[in-house]
C-alpha cells in the first residue's frame, strides 16, 4: 500500500509541475504590435487624451486569462489597457496625467490636500483608483471618490 500511495503522490507532484510549466510559459507573453492593430477604443483614447503625441511602441500581453495592451508615447507617457479597451493604468513620469482623464472629485481632493502637486500616475482596478502624486505620495480612492488610504 505504501508503494501505491507513494506512486500517486509522485504522479500528483509531476502533474502539478507540468501544469505549472504550461501556465508559466503562457503567462506574460509580450508581443510587439503596430499601433493600427490596437483596438479602436484604445486608439480613440490616445487621440482624445494625448493628441499631440505619437505611439512609439505598442504591445499585446497575454496572461492565462486576459489579454491586455501597453502603449508607450513619444512624450514618455505609458498607458495600459484591458482587452476591452478600457484603461487600467496611466503613467506620465515626465509630466502629469491629462486633467480630462482625472475624475473631478479626485482632482479637487488632491488640489485641496496637496496644493502644487500633480498626478503623475493613476491606476483603476475593480475596487478603486490609486493615484501617485509628483511628491511621491500614493492616494487611494474608492469608486465613490472617498479617500481611503495615503501612503507616503
Amino acid at each position: 500500500m505504501k508503494t501505491t500511495k507513494t506512486k500517486r503522490s509522485i504522479l500528483l507532484i509531476l502533474s502539478n509541475l507540468f501544469l505549472l510549466g504550461i501556465f508559466s510559459t503562457y503567462a506574460d507573453e509580450h508581443t510587439p504590435i503596430e499601433a493600427k492593430q490596437l483596438p479602436s477604443k484604445v486608439q480613440k483614447f490616445i487621440k482624445s487624451y494625448f493628441p499631440k503625441t505619437e505611439i512609439t511602441m505598442a504591445s499585446m500581453e497575454k496572461d492565462f486569462l486576459e489579454t491586455s495592451y501597453k502603449v508607450v508615447l513619444s512624450s514618455g507617457a505609458q498607458v495600459e489597457f484591458h482587452n476591452d479597451g478600457e484603461w487600467k493604468e496611466v503613467k506620465n513620469p515626465g509630466g502629469m496625467i491629462p486633467a480630462a482623464l482625472i475624475p473631478a472629485q479626485i482632482a479637487k481632493s488632491v488640489k485641496s490636500l496637496y496644493p502644487g502637486t500633480s498626478i503623475v500616475e493613476m491606476d483603476k482596478n475593480s475596487k478603486n483608483y490609486e493615484v501617485t502624486l509628483s511628491n511621491g505620495y500614493e492616494l487611494t480612492y474608492n469608486f465613490k471618490f472617498k479617500l481611503i488610504d495615503i501612503d507616503d
